[in-house]
């Protein structure tokens, strides 16, 4: 018979699942050997969690992957970002520096009251709205004047050149004189202010 010499036979595909086909095993009398479809269906199924966790495994891996390369490229872009901002950090200060030492021989020219105000009324006007004008553009760039007489000297922004006796003590370690004003630009310190500075010395009477 046909039934005899098929070994295998198979149930319909149903109207709700027409994916999957059950095949069951025979034995040499052609009824259904339960132990041989369950052994094979067991070993399908191994089969098929084999292949799932390869399949999940590559997933993980290309998921894995491109979350890397993401994060990689957003550290790149931060990156890139900051390089940009501190080049034009960079060149800005190195402009406005340059800029210091007109500012210097502006305040060269004023630190002589007497002799200043002897020159000509609207020649000395002209120059003190240049200087004016000048001293808002470092304003606008947030650049401010550090170094004033009586402070705390401070080497993060004074520079010593001359210590000056004093006997008074609650003058020693202060600033006597600016000889150079510094400048910060915003919270960075782009010149240090040359100042004397007092010491105080009690044998001084």
């Amino acid at each position: 018979m046909a039934d005899e010499e098929e070994k295998t036979s198979e149930i319909p595909e149903s109207k709700e699942d027409k994916s999957e086909v059950i095949e069951f095993e025979f034995n040499e009398d052609g009824e259904e050997d339960l132990k041989k479809t369950l052994k094979k269906l067991r070993a399908d199924l191994k089969v098929c969690k084999a292949e799932n966790y390869e399949l999940n495994a590559t997933k993980i891996e290309y998921l894995t992957g491109w979350q890397k390369e993401r994060a990689d490229f957003a550290n790149y872009r931060k990156q890139e970002d900051d390089r940009r901002v501190n080049f034009s950090e960079s060149i800005r200060e190195r402009i406005l520096t340059k800029f210091l030492a007109i500012l210097d021989s502006f305040n060269m020219a004023f630190s002589n009251k007497e002799t200043w105000e002897k020159v000509d009324e609207s020649w000395r006007k002209g120059v003190e709205y240049i200087y004016t004008q000048l001293s808002t553009i470092f304003e606008e760039y947030d650049v401010k004047e550090i170094g004033a007489v009586g402070e705390d000297f401070d080497p993060n922004i004074h520079q010593s050149i001359e210590m000056v006796p004093t006997d008074k003590k609650e003058d020693n370690h202060k600033v006597s004189l600016v000889i150079q004003k510094g400048y910060k630009l915003g919270d960075r310190v782009i010149r240090v202010a040359r100042v004397n500075v007092f010491e105080y010395n009690e044998e001084i009477k």
